[in-house]
C-alpha cells in the first residue's frame, strides 16, 4: 500500500479525532456522542478515499491501520493496566480490525491482518 495513502489518512483522521477526544475528556461530550462522531469521521474518510479512486477494501485497511496507530498511546496504557506486553494488545486490535475488513469487504482475514500490521509497523510509534 502506497506510503502516500497513509500520509493522507493519518492527518485527516488525527485532527478531528483529537478534537472530539478532547471534548469527550473535558466532559463536553458523552461517550455515545463521541462514538457517533468517531464513526462519522471514519465514514467521511472512507467516502473521501472512494471518491478519490481508492478501492473500498484498501481504504478500509488504511483507515483501520490509522486508527490503531492513533490509538497506540491508549493501547500502551491498556497493556500497562493489564500487565501485558503492548504487542499482545496491539495484535488483538489488528486481529479485530482484520475481522471487520474481512466481514465487510470479502477480503481474506489473514491478508487483511498482514496488510494492517505492515502499515502499523511502518507508520506507528
Amino acid at each position: 500500500m502506497a506510503r502516500q495513502l497513509m500520509e493522507i489518512v493519518l492527518p485527516r483522521l488525527a485532527r478531528p479525532l483529537h478534537h472530539h477526544l478532547e471534548r469527550f475528556q473535558s466532559g463536553a461530550m458523552s461517550e455515545a456522542q463521541f462514538t457517533r462522531k468517531f464513526e462519522q469521521v471514519l465514514k467521511r474518510q472512507h467516502s473521501w478515499l472512494a471518491r478519490h479512486g481508492v478501492k473500498e477494501a484498501r481504504a478500509a485497511i488504511a483507515i483501520h491501520a490509522a486508527v490503531i496507530i492513533l490509538s497506540q498511546p491508549g493501547l500502551r496504557a491498556e497493556a500497562f493496566d493489564n500487565r501485558m506486553p503492548f504487542e499482545v494488545i496491539e495484535s488483538r486490535a489488528i486481529s479485530e480490525a482484520s475481522q471487520d475488513v474481512a466481514a465487510s469487504y470479502g477480503v481474506d482475514r489473514q491478508r487483511a491482518a498482514d496488510a494492517i500490521a505492515r502499515l502499523v509497523i511502518r507508520h506507528g510509534e
